[in-house]
């Protein structure tokens, strides 16, 4: 379990763009579970759509790979330096099966499907209770920058 404090140390995103908002469970370099809980307070709902707010499916996706850093951070055994950064490397079968809208809670499910010389492979889904609403494959990078 790690709460927003605990997140707010090891990610690098601040508020509009933090989207993991506990960590319900980390089963050590495998899987994690966590949640976004999504009010009508979120910015994007002004223009995504203004009479009918959805979560935009890319910020669903970003929600998905930030649970996913914080479970590669724990499978490394280490916080991120500043000098390191966590990229986006390629998103694969993405699907969006439900809208996210205010009120909701997106539980992110993520599991670790392979670490090699800073690549992640993971694969990712969103729930709203017991409907699937994202699903994708993730892979991301973690880089050392100047």
């Amino acid at each position: 379990m790690m709460d927003i404090h605990q997140i707010l140390k090891q990610l690098p995103h601040r508020y509009p763009f933090l989207m993991v908002d506990r960590v319900v469970s980390i089963d050590k370099s495998k899987s994690i579970r966590a949640f976004k809980n999504v009010t009508i307070n979120e910015p994007f709902f002004q223009g995504h759509f203004p009479r009918r707010p959805v979560m935009p499916g890319v910020l669903m996706l970003e929600a998905l790979a930030q649970a996913a850093a914080l479970l590669a951070f724990d499978a490394l055994g280490k916080s991120p330096e500043d000098d390191t950064v966590y990229y986006f490397a390629a998103i694969d079968n993405a699907r969006f099966k439900r809208p996210v809208e205010p009120g909701d809670q997106l539980m992110l499910d993520v599991e670790l499907v392979r670490m090699k010389s800073g690549i992640f492979k993971f694969k990712g889904k969103g729930t709203v209770g017991d409907e699937l609403a994202v699903e994708a494959e993730l892979t991301c990078a973690m880089r050392t920058i100047a």
